[in-house]
């Protein structure tokens, strides 16, 4: 009788546990929120109402001009595969295709650099501190890859 009890006990504690932790990450979404780049960045630089506007405008700007060169690089990179569907491939011609898409990789890059002096150029002189430590982090905060939260 007396181990019967003991695991009647041990159940109900391991179930209580498990209804416990799955109450915690739900009601508190740690683990498994996925906040968006624009809420982090928001959120540590301390962005006001002014300079969220100011922001987001910003966003709509890269937006449209990594769109604009993402789009050319994937038509270089057409024309490079259409290469493929002929009997002799013309290296000078894939080499001057390859060469393209490196320098729109790059104006990519470039476009995104930009993108981040104009947050910075939002920040007030009290936020810049926040800004150098965000700084950091801004190829995991965009990386495609989830990431773990700190908080």
């Amino acid at each position: 009788m007396n181990k019967i009890k003991l695991l009647t006990f041990l159940v109900v504690s391991l179930v209580m546990l498990n209804i416990g932790l799955v109450c915690f990450f739900v009601f508190t979404n740690k683990g498994f929120e996925k906040r968006m780049p624009k809420e982090i960045i928001i959120e540590k630089l301390h962005f006001d109402k002014q300079q969220i506007r100011l922001y987001e405008a910003k966003i709509e700007e890269h937006q449209r001009e990594i769109r604009t060169l993402n789009d050319s690089i994937n038509s270089t990179k057409n024309k490079l595969y259409q290469l493929l569907n002929t009997n002799t491939i013309n290296e000078a011609k894939k080499d001057s295709l390859i060469q393209l898409i490196s320098k729109q990789q790059n104006q990519i890059e470039n476009v995104h650099f930009n993108h981040y002096l104009d947050i910075k150029s939002i920040c007030k002189k009290a936020q810049i501190a926040d800004f150098t430590n965000l700084t950091t982090e801004l190829a995991q905060i965009f990386s495609k890859k989830p990431r773990p939260r700190n908080d």
